[in-house]
């Protein structure tokens, strides 16, 4: 657990310096959502976020414009992660019930970084157990690999057991609202009260 919240650092870190990253300071007079941001978040051309095919845990093949049809708190992971994701998850859950009993109508989805075990059939049964309004989305490794770049997010498989390997991963989750695009992330140290609040934010201003 804690090697990946430290490579998560260091993906971050390495977003930086590659001036790609959340943390640019963008010019925010012409921002609607400014008010709404805990820090200075790049959203034009190049930055965090874009197209993806994926294959969804019903087994269809979809796009992002088919996954973001409403607020969204984005995650990449994976199933068999046997503490981070689970914990990240059921946090991002939370964070859902608290913006659906505002009456807001959102949703949350999890991209697997493990193509190889995270099979529809796995994907929708770890959607189940966390939430009814979770989306699990796995496919080829070519088409999580371009979802991951999009995103600007690390993951790599260890070596070791061919079966029981472990995958580490940057530990994000985003925000992405529809016709918008990724507006916001937040950390793992973030709580579910603070990213309901942060959301509602952000629905209220694209409204």
């Amino acid at each position: 657990m804690t090697r990946t919240i430290a490579l998560g650092g260091v993906a971050l870190l390495a977003l930086v310096i590659g001036g790609t990253a959340v943390y640019v300071v963008a010019n925010q007079s012409d921002d609607q959502f400014a008010a709404c941001r805990g820090s200075a978040v790049a959203t034009g051309p190049g930055s965090i976020g874009g197209p993806f095919t994926l294959v969804s845990e019903d087994g269809e093949t979809v796009t992002d414009q088919d996954v973001f049809t409403k607020p969204t708190l984005l995650y990449f992971g994976y199933t068999f992660c046997p503490d981070v994701c689970p914990l990240d998850n059921a946090r991002n859950a939370e964070a859902l019930d608290l913006l659906q009993e505002q009456g807001r109508d959102a949703q949350m989805a999890m991209i697997s970084i493990d193509p190889e075990r995270d099979t529809p059939e796995q994907m929708k049964d770890f959607t189940s157990y966390l939430h009814d309004d979770m989306i699990g989305l796995t496919g080829s490794p070519e088409q999580v690999r371009a979802a991951s770049q999009a995103y600007k997010t690390y993951y790599r498989k260890q070596e070791g057991d061919p079966e029981y390997y472990l995958v580490d991963h940057s530990t994000f989750t985003y925000l992405v609202l529809p016709e918008v695009g990724f507006v916001e992330f937040f950390k793992r140290d973030d709580s579910a009260e603070k990213i309901a609040e942060t959301t509602s934010c952000f629905i209220d201003a694209s409204s």
